[in-house]
Parts: structure tokens; C-alpha cells; sequence
């Protein structure tokens, strides 16, 4: 009895020569639909699916291999001697290599006019089935999901390795499993579901391997979402430079936060080093931007990232280079900007379009631990401007107002516990991730210097004591915004009515770890 192969494929690429290697072998091939005439097109002799189950596909072609005669032939156990009895008994023969891809689902929903009916019909329903049926029977059956595995399968034809077969079945139930996650969570975003669920599956795609990881003995690689935010790195077209390590993408995305949050009403440019800002400017035109960026604070921002919300032009790519910068981000780069920002071979330059457009307010944030997962909303909003409350008797000027609201938007996006001084539409001084408030502050006004007199304060969280408002008052910082909430409120607020500091509250907190 000669062995034989399913064959039903939506993506054909390389199943013609796969099919040909099969026949030298001494297959008969079965196959279906689209996959069969394909096939019979370049001379290959086929047996329709119909003729193994004697029964005719139906509904629009959504039965077609659903039938006992072909998962009989792939679940048998060889050396089981009362299945290979039924077998017979039913008049089935043993189908010994399973090759399928599924359904395109995952091009259908990334069309932009996409119905929800259109992707429906492109959920499948045969193909897993017999994925997971084959991979079950991996010692007996050899299954293929990848057109990568062609040519492995091939080589081994006359006695496919145990090993290779294992690594095969594992394939499939990664590949059934993403499949499965992608449909789940295309549905819950047409529900509008945002709840968490009681079993929480995710599927990414590997876009590249990483040199290493946070060091240079730990494995990486970067995988991205099926369908990425528009606003998402993983979306970034690099247009020069060495490729990005763990900590250039785990920076860049923090830059874009930052970013975000100033959306795109005036020229900003961020830098970033670590995840945590570093300095953070807006002006008039994105030159003035970054220069005033980089007065803020032009020790951290060496060998930094650089996010701007604005094309980079000629004069602000001839600032740029003049220091040694990992990446440089911006909506897109001029001829002349490219010009000169490519004399360096390895900067890395990222173009993304959409780079400060806001996060969806539905979007999750994750953090790995170690035997567990912690999942949450990602922190979208600013403040609830209902609520934002003058609580000392001096009321905060309008230019110090509105650099409050720009200290508040950078100590978000700052690791806790977080203080920014802000003067002049930017960040003086930021003093990230200390492990008490008043340490954080002292590093803010140390690298602000002289620049900390006539600047505004922001906290992430509140004051547990007046020590932080009397520190600020010692280097004459004019006005805080912090969330308030603490039992000891008070004791901060006469602190301020007594060395004349504006404090604003804003009753909701930024924590970010």
C-alpha cells in the first residue's frame, strides 16, 4: 500500500515542488479545492478529498475534509494492531503526511474595508482540525504548517527523524494557538471588549532576533502584535544605522511616550536615556525644540534617544550631529536632513508617521513576572481637569499654569518616585526612580543648577510631609503640581502659604515602574 499525503493549502508558495518530491517518494497526494487544481494545473495526479470520503464538499466549500474516513487515516496508530483493524474494517487508509496552512485570516482583517461576515468566512475550521489531529499522531504522522519545513521533510522522505517530527507537531499547536488568539481578540475589539478575562492567550509575531537582551548574555528578539497601533515602534521604518538592541526599543518606546503626551499642537523634542527622560522642550519650530532640549541638559543626552514631533529638517539635523545620539525619531527626515544625519553609519534614524499621535485609551500594558503575568490598562489620561484644585491662597500665574500642566505631562512618563522642574516651556532639572520624594527632588535641583530659581515642580505622587515644599522653597521654585490625597496635606499647603508657592491639585496620581 502506497503512503499518502494530504495536501490543502491557502498560501501555495512552494507546493508544487513539495507536491513533485512527494510523488518520487511514492505518495499519492489527496487535496482539495483550490490546493487540487493548482496542482492537476502542472501535470501532478491528485485524488479529490471527495473520492477518500465519499461524500461531496458542501456549504460553500466550509465542509470539505470533516469526515471520520480522513481522521481515521491520520489518527491511527500504527503499532496499535486494533486500530489498523477498524482501519480496514472501514476501509480507510492511513494518511501519513499532513500538510496544511490555514485560512488567511490574519491579510483578511488587515484590510481597512474589511467586513466582520468577510472575516467570519475566513476562520478555519478543517485546517486546525487536522493540524491538531496530525500533531496528536506525531510518531506516525508528519505534519506541516510552515513552507519553511518543506525542504526538511523532503531531505528526510524515506525515514522522517522522531525528533523532526516532534518539532513539527510542536509547530502546529504554537501556530493553532496564535490562530486561535488572533480570532479571540479581533472579536473582543469589535465587541468593544475591554474587560480582563478569566484565561488571557497572546499572539505575537517574531519581527526579528535580537543581538541579546538587557545584556549580552541573555537571548532576545522583538515581536509585535498582529495588527500594531499606527503609533507603535513596531511600525517604524529605519532608514539608517546598526540594528536596534533590546535597550534601543525598550528606550524608543519610552521616548514616544513621552512624546505622546505633547501630541503634535507645538514642536517638541524629547530625550530620553534609560526609559526616563532626560529633557524635554517645546518652541515654535522643532530647531528651537531641540536646542532648548539640549541646554536642558546636555550631559544625560549624550549617546540618548532623540523623538521629535515634527519632520527633522536641515538646521536641526546639523544640531543633532553634533553629538554622539542612538536613534533620532521624528514623522520623517528631508533629503538634507538624511544628508547629513547618514555621514554617521551607525545612528539609527526612525521614521514613523504617526509617532505622537495619543495611545488608544483601550490599550494593554503588560509586565512580566517571574511564574505570572500583570496586565492593566495602559495610563492614557493626563488628569481630571474637573478636579484640578488650587489649594493655597496664591493662585498659580498663567505662564506658570500652563508649565505646571507641562511638568505634569513629563513626571507621568517618568519612572517612580518622580520630580520635574519645568521653566520656560522646558524641563530644568528631572530627578527619576528614587526611593523617597525628597531625594528625587534634590536630583532634580542638582542638575537644574541655577535654572531650578523661578521654575514650577511636578510630583508623580503626593507629599507624605512638608520637606519637599520647604526644599523647593529653598531654591525659590515658584509653583508644584502634585495629586494631593496625603493624610498630611495640610502641613504641605502652609508650607507653601508661607514661602509664597502656587500649589495645584490634580486627585489623580502617575506612578510608573
Amino acid at each position: 500500500m502506497k503512503k499518502r499525503a494530504i495536501l490543502s493549502v491557502s498560501d501555495k508558495t512552494g507546493i508544487v515542488r513539495f507536491a513533485k518530491g512527494l510523488l518520487d517518494a511514492g505518495y499519492e497526494i489527496i487535496s482539495t479545492g483550490g490546493t487540487a487544481r493548482e496542482l492537476e494545473k502542472e501535470g501532478i495526479p491528485v485524488i479529490p478529498i471527495e473520492e477518500v470520503t465519499n461524500f461531496p464538499e458542501c456549504l460553500d466549500g466550509r465542509v470539505k475534509t470533516l469526515n471520520p474516513k480522513v481522521f481515521a487515516g491520520i489518527l491511527a496508530m500504527r503499532a496499535n494492531e486494533s486500530h489498523m483493524q477498524q482501519l480496514k474494517a472501514l476501509d480507510c487508509q492511513p494518511i501519513d503526511i499532513v500538510c496544511v496552512n490555514l485560512y488567511p485570516f490574519k491579510e483578511t482583517i488587515k484590510k481597512p474595508d474589511v467586513t466582520l461576515e468577510e472575516a467570519i468566512e475566513n476562520i478555519d475550521i478543517g485546517g486546525p482540525s487536522m493540524l491538531r489531529a496530525a500533531a496528536k499522531n506525531w510518531q506516525d504522522v508528519a505534519v506541516i504548517t510552515d513552507i519553511a519545513d518543506y525542504d526538511r521533510v523532503l531531505s528526510e522522505i524515506d525515514d522522517i527523524k522522531r525528533e523532526t517530527r516532534f518539532y513539527l507537531a510542536l509547530k502546529v499547536f504554537r501556530h493553532t494557538a496564535a490562530y486561535d488568539a488572533m480570532i479571540s481578540d479581533y472579536l473582543a475589539q469589535k465587541l468593544g471588549d475591554n474587560e480582563l478575562p478569566e484565561n488571557l492567550t497572546l499572539t505575537y509575531e517574531k519581527l526579528y532576533d535580537l543581538r541579546y537582551g538587557e545584556n549580552s548574555h541573555q537571548k532576545a528578539a522583538f515581536y509585535k502584535e498582529i495588527i500594531p497601533p499606527k503609533n507603535s515602534l513596531a511600525l517604524a521604518k529605519q532608514l539608517n544605522g546598526k540594528e536596534l538592541s533590546y535597550n534601543n526599543i525598550n528606550d524608543a518606546n519610552g521616548a514616544l511616550d513621552i512624546l505622546k503626551e505633547f501630541g503634535e499642537e507645538k514642536p517638541c523634542a524629547v530625550a530620553v536615556k534609560h526609559t526616563n527622560p532626560c529633557a524635554v522642550a517645546v518652541a515654535d519650530t522643532i530647531f528651537e525644540a531641540y536646542k532648548k532640549c539640549y541646554e536642558s541638559d546636555p550631559v544625560s543626552i549624550f549617546g540618548g534617544i532623540i523623538a521629535l514631533n515634527r519632520p527633522c529638517d536641515k538646521p536641526t539635523a546639523e544640531e543633532l550631529s553634533k553629538i554622539f545620539l542612538e536613534i533620532i525619531i521624528a514623522p520623517s527626515f528631508t533629503e538634507e536632513a538624511l544628508e547629513i544625519l547618514t555621514r554617521k553609519k551607525n545612528i539609527r534614524l526612525m521614521q514613523l508617521d504617526d509617532c505622537a499621535k495619543p495611545n488608544h485609551e483601550n490599550t494593554r500594558d503588560f509586565k512580566k513576572v517571574v511564574g505570572g503575568l500583570l496586565v492593566q490598562n495602559l495610563d492614557t489620561q493626563l488628569l481630571p481637569f474637573e478636579e484640578l484644585e488650587v489649594v493655597t491662597k496664591r493662585k498659580p500665574t498663567e505662564k506658570e499654569m500652563k508649565e505646571l500642566m507641562m511638568a505634569w505631562k513629563i513626571v507621568k512618563q517618568t519612572k517612580s518616585n518622580a520630580i520635574v522642574l519645568v521653566k520656560d516651556d522646558a524641563s530644568v532639572g528631572i530627578g527619576p526612580g528614587q526611593t523617597n520624594r525628597v531625594t528625587a527632588l534634590g536630583l532634580a535641583i542638582k542638575y537644574a543648577g541655577e535654572k531650578a530659581e523661578g521654575s514650577v515642580m511636578g510630583s508623580d505622587a503626593f507629599f507624605p510631609f512638608d520637606d519637599c515644599v520647604k526644599l523647593a522653597s529653598e531654591h525659590k521654585i515658584t509653583a508644584i503640581i502634585q495629586p494631593g490625597g496625603s493624610v498630611k496635606d495640610e502641613d504641605s499647603i502652609k508650607a507653601c502659604d508661607e514661602a509664597g508657592i502656587a500649589m495645584v491639585f490634580t486627585g489623580m496620581r502617575h506612578f510608573k515602574h
